[in-house]
């Protein structure tokens, strides 16, 4: 019994108290830099998700879709700016990485979308999500929730290292 209450403990610790620190996700050629998300207001339909997408390999792959144990549903969006009016469109067919190519999901541009959130975690929490590729299949990781304010430090490219 003593021992269940130090694993549950442990656990909540873990998961409800980390700091936000970057962490890293890799599967194949895709390498995954700091996924985070925002704190985001009580009445909000939907929540941004972001990340530095790294592709190493010799050949495209494509983001084509996710989950996420916060929302009913996972999109990847483009926002754009034509006419001087802001567009936000679901990409229906994903998001290809080029070989070599670094895509920063970022606040403005190009995102993750978690639509009908079940959940709203806290600054300073975490929570677990999936991306889907077409090559490099399924890669879990977990979303860092960040202040309002907060905007994490563009990645380092390191593909250029070793030729």
């Amino acid at each position: 019994m003593q021992r269940s209450r130090f694993v549950l403990a442990l656990l909540t610790a873990t998961v409800l108290g980390q700091p936000t620190f970057a962490h890293d996700f890799k599967s194949g050629t895709i390498e995954l830099k700091h996924p985070w998300s925002r704190v985001a207001p009580p009445v909000a339909p939907v929540l941004g998700g972001y990340v530095t997408i790294i592709n190493t390999g010799s050949e495209p792959d494509r983001l084509i879709g996710g989950s996420s144990v916060i929302a009913g549903k996972f999109e990847v969006h483009e926002s754009t700016l034509v006419d001087g009016v802001a567009k936000m469109r679901p990409l229906k067919d994903g998001l290809v990485i080029n070989p070599g190519q670094t895509v920063d999901l970022q606040p403005g541009g190009t995102h993750i979308m978690f639509v009908s959130p079940t959940a709203r975690p806290a600054e300073g929490q975490k929570f677990a999500g999936t991306l889907v590729f077409e090559k490099a299949g399924t890669i879990n990781v977990e979303f860092a929730v960040q202040g309002m304010g907060d905007v994490p430090a563009k990645a380092e490219d390191h593909s250029k290292h070793g030729k």
